[in-house]
């Protein structure tokens, strides 16, 4: 179980971390390109131009790689998560020790209200 949870674990590290590289690399080599005139008709724009759609198409990118990023997540296989029953259990005492503290506050704040 804890195998698979690793290895499970790794998949998910490991495509957050190539599109980490994706949503790095893909608009600064669009901003190269643009700026070094290797896409044709790049060097007949004016740099006003020039700045505005190579940035445009640059978060452009960064939006499709994190589309792509969230598709990829949402494909994954969501098998049920089961809480831990000693996380629950603690959980579910400290709630109940919590309450009657509340409701003694309650009470002495609205005996001095009066």
């Amino acid at each position: 179980m804890i195998h698979v949870l690793r290895l499970t674990m790794a998949k998910v590290i490991e495509k957050f971390f190539i599109a980490s590289i994706f949503m790095w690399s893909i608009p600064i080599a669009i901003l190269y390109a643009f700026n070094n005139n290797l896409f044709p008709g790049a060097s007949d724009m004016s740099p006003y131009s020039l700045t505005l759609i190579s940035g445009f198409l640059a978060v452009i990118s960064v939006n499709i790689v994190i589309a792509f990023y969230i598709y990829l997540a949402m494909k994954e296989p969501s098998d049920k998560h089961e809480p831990d029953p000693k996380f629950v259990s603690e959980a579910e005492a400290s709630v109940k020790h919590l309450v009657p503290d509340q409701t003694h506050e309650s009470s002495s704040t609205s005996k001095k209200d009066e």
